[in-house]
């Protein structure tokens, strides 16, 4: 494969993607992820000569994040074009309780705890992030990464299959409602794991679906029954992928 010279020149990192050829992911699929780099980027992090200034600075973090992907090796993080939608998004619908599905290494859980530690207040006092992950391997290099941005008073982590953590939390009556759900793991499990919401109660009126992706790799399935489903309103909204500006789409809907 072979990228447009003013491309690699701006994200470095996709060299690996062309020298290793059919060897590496197909650029189509952007989904390399769980070889090691995960553990190289929290290093990365630690050894920043800079490394004071990002300490309780989520801002900091994820521009960190966003050097690491450009420079060193490609992310499955949100990226920072599709995180400004994401901040658009929270600042008009203005939720209390965030649970993301597929926290990864956290970018998306700092933005949105960096948001909602800044909403905090006496009217929002369970402001709070809950963030799903599979992997435990990922989810305590996450937990570190958090904890560095100062934020692990506000983002709780739960790992294991997100079905089975949503039910959990909710028979525990740790989540009674989400008002903004993001979705961000395995797109074939994106209709499953919604309805799990809707068989508990967990999405009310006015609440907020967000899913990454739904284009590329896709999710066709899941946006033709949000897109059909009748206490829905539903739209995708253009963003990119980030590094490479591969064109993407996160579909958003709205509970009625």
């Amino acid at each position: 494969m072979a990228f447009p010279i003013e491309l690699v020149e701006k994200y470095p990192s996709l060299r690996k993607m062309e020298e290793l050829g059919d060897d590496y992911e197909e650029a189509s699929d952007l989904d390399p992820w769980n070889d090691g780099r995960e553990a190289k980027l929290l290093a990365y992090i630690k050894q920043r000569s800079d490394f004071s200034q990002l300490q309780n600075n989520p801002a900091k973090i994820l521009e960190a994040m966003d050097t690491f992907a450009a420079e060193e090796d490609f992310l499955i993080s949100i990226g920072s074009d599709k995180a400004r939608i994401m901040q658009d998004l929270l600042a008009e619908e203005s939720p209390s309780v965030v649970v993301e599905l597929g926290g990864y290494l956290g970018y998306s859980a700092i933005m949105f705890g960096d948001y909602l530690q800044n909403q905090r207040n006496v009217k929002r006092p369970r402001a709070h992030v809950w963030s799903l992950e599979f992997e435990p391997d990922f989810a305590a290099i996450m937990r570190e990464i958090i904890a560095i941005a100062g934020l692990s008073d506000i983002v709780t982590f739960v790992t294991g299959p997100a079905n089975e953590s949503l039910r959990e939390l909710k028979s525990s009556g740790e989540v009674e409602k989400v008002d903004f759900l993001f979705m961000d793991h395995v797109e074939d499990l994106y209709e499953q794991d919604l309805k799990v919401c809707e068989e508990l109660g967990l999405l009310k009126s006015g609440a907020c679906i967000v899913a990454d992706n739904v284009v590329r790799p896709g999710a066709p399935a899941y946006r033709t029954y949000v897109r059909s489903h009748a206490g829905l309103r539903s739209s995708g909204v253009k963003g990119l992928i980030v590094p490479g500006d591969f064109e993407d789409e996160i579909e958003v809907s709205k509970v009625l």
